[in-house]
């Protein structure tokens, strides 16, 4: 099968929409690139031109895309290339073929899936880095957006309670109900497909509540997560670009006073206490 990418721009302030509509309308992850093009996929040609006829119809003409194709690869070995055993401070995040000297007690065991999240990427590492830093043993965790479950997992190997991830897309429970599994932390962690708005509120009162999303959607999920933390809880929010934190920051400090920030490959993450 012939593979297309989908070059997308958009102005700054459409940015974050129209990489929602892109994941949402493909069902496939979006690339992000330094220089702000958007990075869409499609099985076939006529799939991407179908698809930036609905982009256009969507956000008009000050979205501009183009079509390429892609080269075949053998991507049955070519997908493994470059994955790399990750240490995020006491923890390490491998995929599972690769052998490493940590310890199961704070080895993390992903493989990629469908499933977003194995710590190849500066958001999913921002946020672990936040986690290792402020969770204590006994928390109670909830994840929101939890992908592949890393994050939750991570939640329990440093100890937690209880972790529940919270994803709306019901593809992603059984890779990382899966996860759980393997990383022997099945006990303490437990996924619901559904919508985080709605359910956060509903599974606190949470010590430490993640949200490694967009940032359009961290900012409509600020009063749930604010509901479904105890008094003094933390919040970790990442999924945004350094830039972007000045965008963020008026919005949180109206419920939140900010406690601590990681940055990884331009990805940017805050941890925040509910005031």
């Amino acid at each position: 099968m012939s593979w297309c990418a989908v070059d997308v721009r958009s102005p700054g302030d459409s940015r974050d929409a129209v990489a929602s509509w892109l994941v949402g309308r493909t069902g496939q992850a979006v690339e992000e690139r330094d220089d702000g093009t958007l990075v869409g996929f499609s099985e076939t040609e006529a799939a991407a031109q179908q698809l930036l006829g609905e982009l256009h119809a969507r956000f008009g003409a000050s979205v501009d895309g183009r079509a390429r194709a892609l080269p075949e690869v053998d991507w049955s070995a070519r997908w493994r290339d470059g994955l790399a055993p990750r240490s995020i401070g006491r923890l390490t995040v491998t995929p599972s073929w690769l052998a490493t000297a940590a310890a199961p007690e704070t080895r993390i065991v992903i493989d990629p899936e469908s499933a977003f999240g194995t710590g190849e990427h500066g958001s999913t590492r921002s946020a672990l880095a936040l986690l290792e830093r402020h969770l204590q043993p006994g928390d109670r965790v909830v994840d929101l957006g939890s992908g592949s479950g890393i994050l939750a997992i991570a939640a329990a190997k440093l100890g937690a309670l209880q972790a529940t991830g919270v994803e709306l897309d019901e593809e992603a429970d059984p890779v990382a109900t899966a996860n759980a599994r393997r990383n022997g932390v099945a006990d303490r962690v437990r996924f619901i497909t559904g919508d985080a708005a709605a359910l956060a509120p509903l599974l606190g009162p949470a010590d430490i509540v993640l949200s490694n999303i967009l940032r359009s959607v961290n900012l409509i999920l600020l009063p749930a997560i604010r509901l479904s933390l105890r008094p003094g809880g933390l919040a970790i929010f990442a999924g945004m670009e350094l830039p972007e934190r000045e965008q963020f920051l008026p919005a949180l400090a109206q419920g939140f006073a900010p406690v601590d920030e990681a940055v990884d490959d331009g990805w940017w993450a805050i941890a925040a206490r509910g005031r």
